[in-house]
């Protein structure tokens, strides 16, 4: 059976657990814990099953609750969320949403989080070359009613081998290029937020159809595939 909604109670849970983050606490709640885990992954995959309406979805992936805290001075060993993540299929189409559950937090993002060596050298002499197509894409009205500005890390000056007075540099300089839509608690309670998540990652399609353009062709504009 499809989950449109997320339950309040899998909220208020996340709250308890943001004041309660210890191991005792969570031994003694953990069916409570699973079965708020069920409601999201739930709705999770049905948000997934639209998605495939309208892109092609390889998998979707529920991450973990435990914190990794080997390397961490926060030692609280629970995350305070559910999140998960949905990648496309294949190797022609590029690109990635990620999708966050949190009190006062929630965020949906679509992008490029930890592009590899090559793909980011590849998306920085694109724009040094012409980056013109790319502005167009981000800066489109409606797109931009939507996700507002290109997001992510980026170096202070330019990287090595670019110049620093490019007029692109703003652009080039970028190590994660993302897009980031948050949401209220009320929205996310909503019986509209499914929609509206899925609505979201539609209206990423023309940065990720130009993003997979460029990463699957040499400068040239020849496939590499």
């Amino acid at each position: 059976m499809e989950t449109n909604r997320i339950g309040k109670e899998s909220l208020e849970f996340l709250k308890t657990l943001s004041v309660n983050n210890n191991r005792d606490w969570f031994q003694d709640n953990k069916k409570e814990f699973k079965e708020h885990e069920k409601n999201v992954k739930e709705f999770f995959i049905s948000l997934m099953e639209r998605m495939k309406q309208h892109d092609e979805i390889d998998k979707f992936k529920l991450f973990r609750i435990y914190r990794d805290v080997r390397f961490s001075k926060d030692k609280t060993p629970y995350k305070t969320h559910f999140a998960g993540s949905f990648s496309r299929a294949g190797s022609a189409l590029r690109g990635g949403y990620y999708a966050r559950i949190k009190p006062g937090e929630t965020f949906i993002a679509a992008g490029f989080w930890e592009p590899n060596k090559e793909d980011l050298l590849r998306i920085r002499k694109e724009l040094e070359g012409n980056a013109g197509e790319f502005r167009k894409v981000i800066q489109n009205k409606k797109f931009k009613d939507v996700w507002g500005n290109l997001e992510g890390e980026e170096l202070k000056t330019a990287p090595k081998g670019f110049d620093k007075e490019h007029p692109d540099i703003d652009l080039i300089r970028k190590k994660q290029f993302i897009f980031v839509r948050n949401f209220t608690d009320k929205e996310v309670l909503s019986p509209e937020f499914i929609s509206t998540v899925d609505d979201s990652f539609k209206a990423i399609r023309p940065y990720f159809d130009l993003m997979s353009e460029i990463l699957t062709t040499n400068l040239n504009g020849e496939s590499l595939l």
